[in-house]
């Protein structure tokens, strides 16, 4: 049996809405964006957001917003993808890299003892779908507003550190029974294509921004900005007379096409009427198999506060050392299985090292590492292919540890 780790969910619906898109002479940013924003802030809550080219630009562009640069500094944690740090040094500032807990997220004492009076922003991630532990966050940020050094109008406006969610896998997942995106003043989701939603390459910038600021104000300037800062889209200077534009900043070019955003216009309803729930079944059966197996660290899924989207699901081997994982990965692979891992930590990859992290400075966020094994998960799976991948780990895992 050949079972992929994630393919992307392609349904007659998304064919069909991609080829409306062909079919209808505009494949650039359009109408089609427009509707799956407006189709994020339907299901999500949120007030606006404005659908990019990617999550990565999509950080970026949040931490642009707020005028963060050079002599900055930025809380990440140590236990992410490569994009979440490369955002940060792509706009000129410093990531401060802090140790994680044991359910992969970042560390509230660790962020704690990070912020300096350089801190701009805190970047948490959550891992796999699992909320971070926003409130703790958001206390933190309101207490140290008497050490924040604002530099620029908009620093002065918000008066503290800007929260900024790095949650590309975790549209869908609730904190205190509010969608993530609800929970920090910028949220950043994936449509990745192998993201929960897809939109092949695609990212959403999500504006939950207190008073002062106007949300949909934000939103129209983020939008020119995404657009190299030019005051009309492609779409609208295409109309008849509407050729005239200017150029009012410095933007970037990482706006979002129509004939991607169709295949999210398509997926976005269907994923909170039945892709989600399919993909917390699956989910559910993997915590009910593991948890009865000594050998298995099974992730968090939900508890009274938290409920995961279920985007990966990362089992850990008990004791197990990163060569003895690797082995158990290799043994599964030669069954057909594909599995993954979630991810190196980034001071154990070459830019970072070279910029002087060492692994050393964050020991959770290695033990969570060195054990993890990332199953597949995705509304495709059949009950035969579910019951093939867990035995095919259960024996890897029983022959290489014995």
């Amino acid at each position: 049996m050949k079972i992929p780790f994630s393919p992307p969910y392609i349904n007659p619906a998304v064919i069909n809405e991609v080829t409306d898109a062909l079919e209808s002479g505009w494949i650039t940013t359009g109408p089609k964006v427009k509707k799956l924003e407006d189709l994020v802030c339907e299901h999500i809550g949120v007030p606006n957001t404005l659908c990019v080219n990617s999550a990565t630009s999509g950080l970026m562009l949040a931490l642009k917003w707020y005028d963060i640069g050079p002599g900055d500094e930025v809380i990440i944690p140590a236990y992410t993808y490569a994009a979440t740090a490369l955002a940060v040094i792509h706009v000129g500032a410093t990531p401060v890299m802090v140790d994680t807990k044991e359910d992969f997220n970042i560390s509230i004492s660790a962020i704690e003892k990070a912020i300096t009076e350089k801190t701009k922003a805190i970047m948490p991630v959550d891992i796999a779908g699992w909320p971070c532990d926003y409130d703790e966050i958001q206390r933190l940020v309101d207490n140290k507003k008497p050490i924040f050094k604002p530099n620029s109008e908009k620093q002065h406006q918000l008066n503290r550190i800007v929260t900024i969610a790095d949650a590309a896998h975790a549209i869908g997942a609730k904190y205190k029974n509010r969608f993530v995106g609800l929970t920090s003043d910028i949220t950043v989701f994936s449509f990745h294509a192998v993201k929960n939603i897809t939109t092949a390459e695609g990212g959403a910038v999500c504006l939950n921004l207190p008073e002062p600021f106007s949300n949909q104000e934000e939103y129209n300037y983020l939008r020119c900005f995404s657009l190299n800062g030019q005051t009309k889209d492609a779409f609208t200077k295409s109309k008849a007379g509407g050729w005239k534009y200017d150029i009012i900043y410095p933007g970037m070019k990482i706006n979002m096409p129509d004939v991607l955003a169709a295949i999210g216009v398509a997926q976005l309803p269907e994923y909170f009427s039945y892709i989600l729930e399919k993909r917390e079944t699956i989910y559910a059966y993997y915590q009910a198999y593991f948890k009865t197996k000594p050998w298995a660290i099974i992730p968090p899924y939900k508890n009274e506060d938290k409920l995961s989207s279920c985007h990966l699901y990362a089992l850990r081997i008990k004791d197990a050392t990163e060569e003895q994982r690797d082995a158990i990965i290799e043994a599964i692979s030669k069954e057909g299985v594909a599995v993954n891992v979630h991810f190196q930590p980034l001071p154990l990859l070459t830019l970072f090292k070279n910029m002087g992290y060492n692994i050393a400075d964050y020991p959770v966020a290695y033990t969570n590492f060195k054990s993890e094994i990332s199953l597949p998960i995705y509304p495709q799976l059949t009950e035969e292919e579910l019951k093939y991948i867990v035995n095919t780990v259960e024996n890897a895992v029983e022959s290489c540890l014995c």
